[in-house]
């Protein structure tokens, strides 16, 4: 989970109204009836790169089925529309869960072409219990500081160690937030976004999710079909796999990508003389991890930590050439400085990554159930790690709080919807995060969608990041709902991925972000979507 940026919100409204009950354990929300909102109050909160950005908020139920009992706040942000064509509101979210996307109203406002995102009031939002919405959750500060265990138990030493990381920050949840704990899931989020959707006073939405972003607009799709004008989800999350299964699957995913990293690592020896075999180039890489195991580089960057380091790097290329000028500086010159560099950059967590990562574990364990025996995650994880070792017990100690999570578990939404207009579905075909399969087999339960995939493509995100063949056919649904019905497979368009990275000058210092405007609009969106959305 990555460091998000904040931002200040501005005054509150309530939303109220009658809505029908939902069981705590429903996998369905209630439907909002007659919604008596107060309009948000907007304040100015511009920033040099975004100056025309506001801020609001927005108070809701915790309980939907007490909506006049304890309320909660929701913080929005805002890019208004300038365009005397009004398209209404772009609600945006940058996955997680976790995610706050206050940001990313800026982000996607500028992103877009200037004539279009005028006919949009792009909406940003904190979900419940994320960054300036309020409560906001933290169940154990400093959770991820360093050194960690070896996240590979290869001694019940190690494994006990990891147990109790994990059995410790369960209880504690429990122990901060056993009233709120109950109604931190998807299905709530999704009701906030109607509830979000009253203040402003619109009658339908549009909606455009990244990553969790993207499941989460499933549901809302599902639970109101009705109010949905326009809806882009990209990189898409498999909801037949929540959770449990999706991240098992991941981990091969993800094992992939760092071979295909290696690779690039081995297809560049002239600069990082690391040798030329991709095979040789891994078992240098696991070399180093035995290394740092032993002796963490700099206090801080042990096992563990090299591979929340390295992850970053499957969700987006980008940072390969940071990532391998550490990996060479430590393995050639003896020099840890670079790697350290890294994961100060890329993998340490701050206060709003404890939030997020608080806010993950408490929606993905109540969402679905999990296994409650510790004797399957081992014999599962353990059979992932024989064919996929890179990120399988770090991916695996990384929802293990799920396994002795304090409230019961939801039964997962059928997303499945013949209600809604055409649905815009972007795709990578090597995508680590949200494999290809689940923007597949979303396409086949939204009756009407439409799949465009990149085509080679590996990065998490796709869209609003450089890639011109994609952004075209955004701007032609954002425009006026137009999809592609090319029946390329089983997809409707076809984009081809961009090229890989190149190094970096030498002159380049290896905690440097990738500069360039396609690969400067890269790291922008991969900064506010983040890692383990």
């Amino acid at each position: 989970m990555r460091k998000r940026a904040a931002v200040l919100c501005g005054a509150a409204v309530v939303v109220s109204g009658s809505f029908t009950a939902l069981p705590a354990d429903a996998s369905t929300s209630p439907s909002a009836v007659t919604a008596q909102a107060a309009k948000v109050t907007w304040k100015k909160c511009g920033t040099t790169d975004h100056p025309t950005l506001q801020c609001g908020s927005v108070k809701v139920p915790l309980d939907y089925r007490h909506p006049s009992g304890q309320k909660i706040t929701l913080a929005l942000s805002r890019v208004p529309h300038t365009a005397k064509t009004y398209q209404g509101p772009l609600l945006v979210n940058p996955g997680g869960p976790g995610g706050s996307g206050l940001s990313l109203a800026g982000f996607v406002a500028s992103s877009l072409p200037k004539a279009l995102a005028a006919q949009y009031d792009v909406i940003g939002f904190d979900p419940r219990g994320v960054g300036a919405s309020k409560p906001a959750l933290d169940c154990e500060p400093g959770y991820f500081n360093p050194v960690r265990p070896d996240s590979v138990p290869g001694t019940p030493a190690i494994e006990k160690a990891n147990l109790a990381r994990v059995k410790s920050f369960a209880a504690a949840c429990g122990r901060k937030y056993a009233g709120l704990l109950p109604y931190i899931n998807t299905v709530n989020a999704a009701t906030d976004m109607d509830s979000i959707r009253q203040a402003l006073g619109a009658k339908k939405i549009n909606y455009f999710g990244y990553s969790y972003g993207t499941y989460l607009g499933q549901v809302y799709a599902k639970l109101f079909p009705q109010r949905v004008r326009r809806l882009v989800l990209d990189s898409v999350v498999d909801p037949t796999g929540v959770w449990y299964d999706d991240n098992l699957r991941q981990d091969h995913a993800f094992n992939d990508r760092h071979l295909a990293f290696l690779a690039w690592v081995a297809k560049y020896d002239s600069t990082y003389k690391l040798g030329t075999d991709p095979a040789k180039v891994e078992a240098k890489w696991y070399a180093m991890r035995a290394a740092l195991a032993r002796k963490p580089a700099g206090g801080k960057v042990g096992a563990a930590e090299l591979e929340d380091t390295f992850i970053p790097g499957g969700y987006y290329n980008g940072y390969w050439p940071v990532l391998a000028q550490a990996f060479a500086a430590y393995v050639n010159d003896k020099n840890a400085a670079p790697l350290v560099a890294a994961y100060n950059s890329l993998a340490a967590i701050d206060a709003s990554g404890d939030n997020g990562y608080s806010i993950y574990t408490s929606v993905q364990c109540r969402d679905a159930a999990w296994p409650r025996d510790w004797r399957q995650w081992r014999k599962d994880n353990w059979a992932v790690y024989e064919k996929a070792p890179f990120m399988a017990w770090n991916n695996a100690w990384y929802n293990a709080p799920c396994a002795f999570w304090p409230t019961s578990s939801m039964r997962p939404v059928n997303v499945a919807n013949g209600k809604l207009p055409p649905v815009l579905l972007f795709q990578a075909t090597n995508d680590a995060a949200t494999p290809y399969q689940g923007g597949v087999t979303v396409h086949h339960l939204l009756r009407g969608s439409s799949l465009v995939v990149e085509q080679g493509g590996g990065n998490h995100g796709v869209t609003l990041s450089g890639n011109a063949c994609l952004d075209k056919y955004l701007a032609a649904y954002l425009t006026n709902g137009t999809v592609p019905r090319g029946h390329v497979g089983v997809a409707d368009a076809v984009c081809q991925k961009l090229p890989d990275p190149k190094p970096l000058s030498t002159k380049t210092p290896a905690s440097a972000a990738p500069s360039g405007s396609g690969v400067a609009r890269g790291t922008a969106l991969h900064h506010l979507v983040g890692f383990r959305g």
